[in-house]
């Protein structure tokens, strides 16, 4: 079992025990070891093997005998007499919203309801409005999330999940016989925030060899087919993968059309017929039927009259075009990326110290960090309060001293927009931070014109510099608030606030296609990882996959920007102290 399958396991048993209506100190201990689990730096079964399992954050001797015996037996007792007492298929109740472990609980209990089939029904019988403390409205609001929850469920996963699972294999392939290269291709490749199944491209003379030897790997369960050029199975977990094998002197047009998309490759296809050719993934053909194989993609693009097109930009959303009229953006990457503006510590809902923090941005050569901790009505993120927002300032100050010019320390808040669109801390004390994250995190079901004015209160906020996660939305697990996302685009270039592109694989908010717009209408954005542990710093490439996808430059980057340009900007922002 790799990390998330591991950190699956107990996420499910602290909320079966939240379901069986357990006291919070043990669902918190579930809930800590799964997240620990997941941002764990390295895999799990070698800490396991090397038992040091108890060095991971909240496992204690208990949480390293389940997963002892998840690891040993791929099965857990206590979680099998678990399910006995609370059926599992409630778990799938709380994947829609406005449902949470406590109306699960009732749900189960006073009206038999076990299955999200069984909500439905009862929904549109109207007994969940019967139920005490619930009404006509609640009950639509269900109805309407068990709608949205059958859309998301598209047998896709996300980024987050695929791309380790591809380099695990890619790397696998690399040691291969007779493999000269292997890179990813299909969506992966193109840093699509979900993926339907994994397309991995390999040069070799001995196609048949290397197919043979990628079915044996021990983490093919099954093989669905297999032909000249193409291998297709299904992994232990259930993904599926699709293997090309190509000879390296036409690798370059096989990965330009593994990777797609399928409308991008349509207009390629079309521009080559105008010019008399064919192509295909063996190259291009001349009307003489005579095939040119292309060894790189440059070539495919060269023999077209084109510039090569980045893999991220290929979705026939005008790149072409682009192309041709040499109007190409010079697309934002890693390197260009100077510091973290978004990241949480231990004083709110972090798993790390500041100090903890410190050293790792200094690890990754940033040259200035940003503690931006949640501000004090975010009581489940342990949200701080003015005295321990004042306290903390205090302490990235003496932390500061110690670094000296290596690091940049900014003292920050993720401040809350309240229902109304207020703020959680009053501006006297906005005035004083370094920067200023607003974000929303409850009350994302409100009405479109109401949920959306209240974004524009934040935005013109003359305190606050970005806006967090815009949309709010978890990639299938929580749909984006309805929100109306051009009005509020307008409204942060005019107001010059940034908008954050979340690096997190669940939330990658703003989405490609608002990024891009945002773009188009002069807006300024900041590539943060919503850090709560040093490892997620990694998380980075996400976020940079997304702004790419959405024709973001570095220029209009603020954490791309040098450190004295960005002091300058956030020095020159509305209502901040000038201290």
């Amino acid at each position: 079992m790799d990390n998330e399958q591991l950190a699956q396991v107990f996420e499910r048993i602290a909320a079966l025990l939240q379901i069986k209506g357990e006291q919070g100190y043990r669902v918190r201990a579930y809930q800590r070891a799964a997240e620990s689990i997941r941002s764990a730096g390295q895999p799990v079964e070698d800490l396991w093997r090397a038992g040091k399992l108890q060095q991971i954050p909240g496992v204690g001797e208990a949480i390293a005998a389940k997963i002892d015996e998840l690891l040993r037996t791929g099965q857990l007792e206590y979680y099998r007499r678990l399910t006995e007492e609370v059926p599992e298929s409630l778990l799938d109740l709380l994947q829609v919203s406005d449902v949470g472990p406590k109306k699960a609980a009732r749900f189960w209990r006073e009206l038999g309801v076990t299955s999200l089939e069984d909500l439905e029904r009862a929904a549109r019988a109207g007994k969940l409005r019967e139920l005490p403390g619930m009404g006509a409205k609640s009950e639509q609001k269900i109805l309407q999330g068990i709608e949205a929850l059958r859309r998301r469920r598209t047998g896709r996963i996300s980024i987050g999940q695929a791309l380790p699972r591809a380099e695990e294999l890619l790397q696998q392939l690399r040691e291969l016989p007779g493999v000269l290269r292997a890179e990813p291709a299909g969506s992966l490749r193109r840093w699509r925030e979900t993926i339907g199944d994994l397309d991995l491209l390999v040069a070799s003379e001995e196609p048949q060899q290397v197919m043979e030897a990628f079915r044996r790997l021990p983490l093919v369960a099954q093989v669905r087919a297999s032909g000249e050029t193409k291998t297709s199975v299904v992994l232990r977990d259930g993904l599926q993968v699709q293997l090309w094998v190509h000879p390296p002197q036409a690798f370059g047009s096989a990965w330009q059309y593994a990777t797609g998309s399928q409308a991008h490759n349509i207009r390629l296809r079309e521009l080559a017929l105008s010019k008399g050719l064919s192509l295909s993934e063996h190259g291009l053909r001349d009307e003489q039927g005579v095939t040119t194989p292309c060894a790189t993609e440059q070539e495919v693009y060269q023999y077209l009259g084109l510039p090569w097109i980045v893999p991220e930009l290929r979705e026939d959303r005008g790149e072409i075009r682009a192309a041709l009229e040499g109007r190409l953006p010079k697309l934002v990457e890693l390197a260009d990326l100077r510091g973290e503006l978004h990241a949480h510590s231990d004083w709110s809902d972090g798993r790390a110290t500041l100090e903890e923090m410190v050293q790792a941005a200094l690890e990754a050569g940033f040259e200035y960090l940003a503690i931006t901790d949640h501000s004090r009505s975010l009581g489940v993120a342990n949200g701080l309060s003015l005295e321990r927002l004042r306290a903390q300032r205090e302490e990235i100050r003496r932390l500061q001293a110690q670094v000296g010019e290596r690091l940049l320390l900014l003292h920050g808040a993720e401040v809350e927009v309240l229902a109304d669109g207020s703020l959680d801390y009053p501006d006297e004390v906005l005035a004083e931070l370094d920067i200023v994250f607003a974000s929303v995190h409850s009350s994302l079901r409100q009405p479109r014109e109401r949920i959306t004015e209240r974004y524009l209160r934040a935005v013109n906020n003359p305190h606050v510099d970005v806006i967090g996660h815009l949309s709010g939305r978890l990639i299938g697990k929580r749909d984006p608030a309805d929100l109306d996302v051009e009005r509020v685009l307008q409204a942060a270039a005019q107001a010059g606030v940034a908008l954050e592109i979340n690096c997190d694989p669940l939330r990658l908010d703003l989405k490609d296609i608002h990024a891009r717009r945002a773009m188009e209408l002069g807006c300024l954005m900041a590539i943060c990882t919503d850090a709560h542990h040093p490892e997620q710093f990694a998380i980075r490439r996400f976020g940079v996959g997304t702004a790419r996808r959405g024709w973001v430059e570095a220029k209009r980057v603020i954490n791309c920007w040098p450190r004295a340009r960005l002091l300058a900007w956030l020095k020159g922002r509305g209502g901040r102290n000038s201290s």
